[in-house]
């Protein structure tokens, strides 16, 4: 029974520490604002006439 609850405590400190990780990204990383432009060519917003 030892090894069983010396597993299941390594797995609650790896869950810990990949939580107390998230915890640390969303308090101190600030993401940064910028524009976004995606150039669509002019064929995709105007196709042609289809050909018969």
């Amino acid at each position: 029974m030892p090894t069983l609850f010396r597993f299941l405590f390594v797995l609650a400190v790896i869950a810990g520490v990949v939580y107390g990780s998230m915890v640390a990204l969303v308090m101190l990383v600030e993401p940064r604002e910028r524009d976004v432009t995606v150039r669509i060519p002019s064929e995709r917003l105007n196709p042609a006439p289809a050909q018969k």
